[in-house]
């Protein structure tokens, strides 16, 4: 098993990096993500990596954190998500993005991904949702993970977060726009709140 490679950044494309380690050069394939925040070339790298082995040969896969390498390996141990959908999947949203996708049953913006259908998104969203809580989310996530729970709760944060859905915003999104938000509070306002962070931008 190979952990990782440090070395030498000594190529690139749109999907693969090479990195010479001590006159070896290890090709990954890689995430557009991982790719964006790659030193240009002649600069020394450290990429995490996943060794895939078949009959037809060895693959490895190179990511720029831990926490991309972690949720590919849960995206590829669904069935249906091979390497190139969870590459596809990371180069879309960071892995925290993921996560809150899954726990807050947002299918459809998984399906965004190249590659990735409506039933492989469901099949994503049935199986990883308890993993996806306990894989180590950042505390900002967490809170939006906390909110995302609430739209199957009543009250009014889940009336607001059925208004933004109907405006045509993902589950993910909507939990993401009024994160922090409370019970307490009117519908109105969280309403006001959640369109005023969505007007900055989605992702």
């Amino acid at each position: 098993m190979i952990y990782s490679v440090r070395g030498k950044l000594i190529y690139t494309s749109t999907n693969e990096a090479v990195v010479d380690c001590g006159g070896v050069g290890y090709h990954c394939f890689t995430t557009l993500s991982t790719l964006n925040q790659l030193p240009s070339l002649g600069n020394e790298v450290l990429l995490y990596t996943v060794l895939q082995v078949k009959e037809d040969g060895v693959t490895l896969f190179g990511f720029s954190t831990l926490a991309e390498k972690n949720c590919f390996q849960l995206l590829t141990s669904v069935s249906g998500v091979g390497p190139k959908g969870g590459l596809a999947i990371l180069s879309l949203m960071t892995p925290d993005q993921v996560a809150l996708c899954v726990i807050s049953g947002d299918h459809k913006s998984l399906t965004k991904a190249p590659g990735i259908g409506p039933k492989t998104a469901q099949r994503l969203v049935l199986e990883l949702k308890d993993k996806m809580k306990t894989a180590g989310f950042s505390s900002e996530a967490q809170t939006i993970a906390d909110t995302a729970s609430h739209s199957v709760s009543g009250g009014s944060i889940s009336e607001a977060i059925a208004a933004l859905l109907a405006l045509g915003y993902s589950q993910s999104e909507a939990a993401q726009a009024i994160a922090g938000c409370s019970d307490e509070e009117s519908v109105d306002t969280i309403i006001k709140q959640g369109l005023k962070k969505l007007s900055g931008g989605r992702w």
